[in-house]
């Protein structure tokens, strides 16, 4: 539901690398690899990663659409290597290998593999788990930096902390400014505030590891300094928190997305709703429990949002399975994995909520480039 910018990721996880095309971004904009890079080194760390984040050490090649370290408002390509690669170019090959593969014909419960090799009509499950794979998800931090940038020159800022793993879960408030947040969370191996608590959710992600599991779990993310009126009420596409729910739900095993407090069915109304008043020449709210968005349009508050993370449906112990070829009885197929993926998954959280709100910055506001759009952002404040 993108409106001013468009982009596309392509790249299987063990194949040579991923590419990546945005397109919208301004011309002006400050932008280079040291940055991109920074952010895809914040994606490969958390506590319950698997050995593939010791392999790859990930960084981008700026292909086309940057001159002299800044966008030039055409669509700007990015490639990441997959160092890997030399261990997988006969099973990757994109020509037609003289060797016997070994097929994999055992699909894992929760994952692509079933509903995909019976959409595609494949006999190898590894076209899907190629695909699937959260691999893909590291370009999209990488365009997301790109948008992030470019939010920064407007003083928006966008963090995430990991709020619960398994059945650990933290329900403090934190005080702290959203620009400095991310640089006391990334410290943490969890990403977590709370100090007592990361030991727990370390624990219990040690103790998934020890039995073969796996555990997932939630994280909030902040956006802050959004102006009034991103998004909109008058049709059901334009809507900030259905965009959002989107580009956030899209990321691998995430299952649900809230907005505010987490309680708010279970408040009556006059519990819940922030109450309006006026002063410093400014709108003000007692609270933030509707999460920074009211109508489907952001109000000036911070915006908060809370994501759920299944548990990664790889296993070392696996589950019951069937053989797609034989339709023989056995457990499903192993392939490398993390034990917990929350922290990862809230950094690309971050980026998709980058290139939604950009989207909507851009749509309010316009300009093609940045100085036309800082012109027009200044001018509508209030």
């Amino acid at each position: 539901m993108l409106s001013k910018i468009n982009y596309l990721t392509a790249g299987e996880s063990h194949g040579k690398g991923l590419l990546g095309i945005i397109e919208g971004i301004p011309s002006g904009l400050h932008i280079n690899k040291e940055y991109i890079d920074y952010h895809l080194s914040r994606r490969q760390k958390g506590f319950g990663r698997g050995g593939r984040m010791k392999i790859e050490k990930d960084a981008v090649n700026i292909y086309s659409g940057i001159r002299h370290g800044q966008t030039i408002g055409s669509p700007v390509g990015l490639i990441i290597d997959n160092i890997d690669y030399k261990n997988w170019a006969d099973i990757m090959s994109t020509d037609i290998s003289p060797l016997k593969i070994e097929q994999i014909t055992l699909p894992r419960p929760g994952h692509a593999d079933l509903a995909g090799v019976m959409k595609y009509q494949f006999t190898d499950i590894r076209n899907v788990i190629e695909r699937s794979s959260a691999r893909e998800t590291t370009m999209r931090v990488a365009l997301g930096s790109i948008c992030r940038k470019l939010l920064e020159e407007l003083n928006i800022h966008i963090a995430s902390y990991v709020t619960e793993i398994h059945n650990v879960r933290d329900d403090e408030h934190y005080n702290i400014p959203i620009k400095e947040m991310n640089k006391i969370v990334d410290l943490s191996p969890a990403r977590a505030l709370n100090k007592k608590i990361e030991k727990r959710m370390i624990d219990t992600i040690k103790n998934a590891q020890n039995k073969g599991d796996t555990v997932g779990g939630k994280f909030m993310i902040i956006v802050s300094g959004a102006p009034y009126g991103l998004g909109g009420y008058t049709s059901w596409n334009r809507k900030l928190n259905s965009k959002l729910s989107e580009s956030i739900s899209s990321i691998n095993a995430i299952k649900s997305i809230s907005f505010g407090i987490n309680n708010s069915s279970s408040l009556f109304g006059s519990q819940l709703h922030d109450e309006i008043e006026y002063y410093d020449n400014q709108f003000q709210r007692t609270k933030n429990n509707s999460g920074g968005i009211e109508g489907g349009m952001s109000n000036g508050q911070n915006i908060l949002i809370s994501a759920e993370m299944k548990p990664l449906s790889t296993l070392t112990k696996p589950l019951k399975s069937i053989d797609i070829q034989t339709k023989e009885k056995k457990l499903a197929h192993k392939e490398r994995t993390d034990s917990c993926a929350v922290p990862a998954a809230s950094i690309v959280a971050e980026s998709m909520t980058c290139i939604t709100i950009l989207d909507a910055i851009l749509d309010k506001f316009g300009g093609d480039s940045i100085k036309d759009l800082k012109e027009h952002y200044k001018s509508a404040q209030f």
